[in-house]
């Protein structure tokens, strides 16, 4: 809540246990973020917390695709795109996380890219930079300590902006935002904030440490306005 809102959007991704708790303490221009929902509606599907029950809590956001998401919990690309048109279709949004691992870093930006354009073409159709927020976080640098350099990227940033102007359209690309979510915090987030195609953060383990205002300020002074 010391956040200022006044420049950028704020969310805030708490566990689904404390989604309503922490819905009714924040302040009112600062959005809470489901980690992850259901596939389809209301039912029996034991576990799964459906769009629905989101709405009833007056849940806006939700978030898709987290590489935790993708490997401990075997989420595909298909089922993520069908979780994707059922968050959109229910009138909600969503922060849609991609990101390579180690392997395909070191061997460079196109094998990187292909990670990236395989998880981002099924749902590219999807991609209403009104209802869509693409995180790029490189799996080798969540809660590792180890930050992609400034130029790595904005190098990878601008490419998946590329792609998407050549695979969706080129308003898509101008418009729609894409954070960076790779160890972000207080000491970085000047410097990443300064790249032309980082909108903002996806941030891991600093937010819940009393710097979490500085990086918000950071993105509000370089993209706010």
């Amino acid at each position: 809540n010391e956040c200022d809102t006044s420049s950028c959007d704020v969310l805030v991704c708490p566990s689904p246990l404390h989604v309503a708790y922490v819905a009714s303490k924040v302040k009112e221009n600062i959005k809470v973020c489901a980690q992850n929902c259901g596939f389809k509606g209301c039912g029996a599907f034991t576990g799964e917390t459906a769009v629905e029950q989101l709405k009833d809590l007056k849940i806006e956001w939700v978030l898709l695709g987290h590489s935790e998401r993708r490997e401990y919990f075997l989420e595909s690309n298909e089922l993520l795109a069908q979780k994707l048109k059922y968050v959109l279709d229910a009138g909600m949004k969503c922060v849609y996380a991609i990101g390579e691992k180690l392997p395909e870093r070191e061997k460079g930006l196109e094998a990187t890219m292909a990670v990236c354009i395989d998880q981002l073409a099924q749902v590219k159709n999807l991609l209403d930079p009104e209802k869509v927020v693409i995180a790029y976080e490189p799996v080798w640098a969540i809660g590792t300590g180890v930050t992609a350099s400034a130029e790595q990227a904005q190098e990878t940033h601008a490419a998946i902006r590329r792609w998407i102007a050549e695979n969706v359209s080129e308003d898509c690309a101008a418009k729609i935002r894409i954070q960076y979510g790779g160890s972000a915090h207080a000491k970085n987030a000047f410097e990443l904030g300064l790249c032309d195609d980082i909108d903002g953060f996806l941030v891991g383990g600093a937010s819940l440490k009393p710097e979490f205002p500085d990086i918000v300020n950071a993105i509000s002074i370089q993209k706010g306005g």
